[in-house]
């Protein structure tokens, strides 16, 4: 069979620029194209990196579908089934909310590929495909396959050294997939020999986690950490807050070469915290999380959530003074978004609280939903105003990197990547986005032989408190904007 897997595009957030959608490949596709056959031909479509063409008359059609990408995926799988196509959605929303991905497709996929896929190939075989294709249970991660990366074009992305060393998450945020139906999250981390196949494959020595969580398995990273340092790579990774009371694994993975972490901290509101569940993060911690991770020469992204409900407007500030005193290198804030299927969209649907449906607006750049102590107007000012006031040029100043050797990757984040994003991805257009990131990546992480060295500086003015937030100016202040970043599929996100 010609067999075709499409990306559909994504919602674009305030912040974003085609850096964004051109960051990295669809790993999920990768992976289904690692479990065909080699008697099936098979093709790539990613509508984030090119225009695509769907006058094609493929045997069989297959769409990774999260929630904001439905209404394109749904659109997509539409025009090719009135051409009599076969049509199979899966992905993270199919799995959650099946019945309503029907209504577009020949058959779903509900869970983790690597049992249903080929049985899904023999049954289009066959022109049989069933409604709902599942699989209950943990899938053995030790059977998945590589990424087969012979199916991209590399030079469409800026990276293509993405991989993961497990599924799922150790814990149940409210509102996280992980604590959604259908959705196994019994967190699974592969085999140490595994994960270094991965590795090999991408031939490079420069790798990013992706990982809900890379600390799922303590034991388990602890096994795999003098794999990494042997290697010599230089790495980046997404972790829980708990990281700070791990201090013997922070040095680990400093010695094996992480350069920065991606912390789910959510909020500085404790009554936020206790309302999502998040029973790992403990506010009186995050400073001490901070320069910890810092004093090993480790960059800090905050990931933040607001619109709980025991968010008012002092929040924002409060978040801002926090990000601002502990020297946090890059924020990705998100509005709380009540994700079909997980226990928080239960509990807003039944109180009669969400009032946007149209599911591209679930990609936390909008509010969907009414909080309890702050207007759906004041949600969405106030999380532009934490973009403009930390992304400011005031606070890059105030922000300087803690520790030596990363003032590189700093400025290329904050101002190339964000700050300056919309106009620097036109010249990425004009001269390559993949030679751009490579050129940025070897200026930014140096390999160790360059003689840089990654140490804290003095502290003498880590912790000095610094007054910041809306009173500084009036072009700073939070105030209603005609609308309202990133997806926090999982906790950590």
């Amino acid at each position: 069979m010609n067999i075709k897997l499409i990306c559909p595009r994504v919602t674009m957030r305030p912040m974003d620029s085609a850096w964004k959608t051109r960051m990295s490949p669809p790993l999920s596709l990768l992976i289904l194209g690692a479990l065909t056959p080699p008697e099936h031909r098979v093709t790539l479509a990613d509508e984030n990196v090119a225009r695509q063409r769907f006058d094609d008359s493929p045997d069989l059609v297959g769409i990774t579908v999260k929630v904001d990408t439905a209404p394109r995926a749904f659109a997509l799988a539409d025009a090719y089934r009135r051409r009599g196509i076969p049509v199979i959605l899966g992905g993270i929303h199919p799995t959650v909310c099946p019945e309503d991905c029907l209504l577009h497709a020949d058959a779903v996929a509900v869970g983790e590929a690597e049992p249903l896929w080929a049985r899904v190939l023999d049954d289009a075989a066959r022109g049989r495909l069933h409604p709902i294709y599942r699989h209950r249970g943990p899938v053995d991660i030790a059977a998945a396959p590589v990424p087969r990366w012979e199916l991209l074009d590399h030079r469409k992305y800026l990276f293509t050294n993405t991989l993961t060393i497990g599924r799922g998450c150790p814990f149940r945020c409210s509102f996280c997939y992980n604590s959604a139906d259908n959705i196994e999250a019994r967190y699974r981390m592969k085999p140490v020999p595994h994960i270094l196949r991965e590795i090999e494959s991408l031939g490079v020595d420069h790798v990013m986690f992706i990982d809900d969580n890379f600390i799922g398995d303590p034991a388990g990273v602890r096994q795999l950490l003098p794999e990494l340092r042997r290697l010599g790579l230089t790495w980046h990774a997404a972790v829980s807050a708990n990281v700070g009371r791990e201090e013997a694994l922070l040095d680990a993975m400093s010695a094996a070469g992480c350069r920065s972490l991606f912390i789910g901290f959510e909020s500085v509101n404790p009554g936020s915290l206790r309302e999502c569940r998040k029973t790992q993060n403990r506010i009186g911690e995050y400073d001490e999380t901070v320069r910890r991770t810092h004093a090993r020469g480790m960059m800090v992204n905050a990931s933040l959530v607001f619109g709980f409900d025991d968010d008012d407007e002092s929040v924002f500030p409060a978040t801002m003074d926090w990000l601002v005193r502990n020297r946090i290198a890059t924020m990705t804030a998100h509005i709380l978004t009540p994700y079909p299927g997980t226990p928080l969209y239960r509990r807003l649907l039944a109180e009669g609280r969400i009032y946007d449906f149209d599911l591209a607006h679930y990609n936390t750049a909008h509010v969907v939903h009414r909080p309890a102590r702050l207007s759906p107007e004041r949600l969405a000012a106030g999380y532009r105003w934490m973009y403009r006031t930390f992304y400011s040029w005031p606070n890059l100043v105030r922000r300087w990197p803690v520790a030596e050797g990363q003032v590189t990757a700093y400025l290329q984040f904050n101002l190339v990547y964000r700050k300056y994003g919309k106009l620097t991805s036109l010249f990425g257009r004009v001269w390559g986005m993949r030679q751009i990131a490579e050129f940025a990546r070897k200026m930014a992480y140096p390999p160790p032989h360059s003689g840089v060295i990654l140490r804290a500086k003095s502290p003498r003015n880590v912790g000095r408190p610094m007054r910041v937030g809306p009173t500084e100016s009036a072009e700073t202040s939070p105030r209603p904007t005609t609308v309202p970043d990133a997806q926090f599929q999982c906790s950590t996100r």
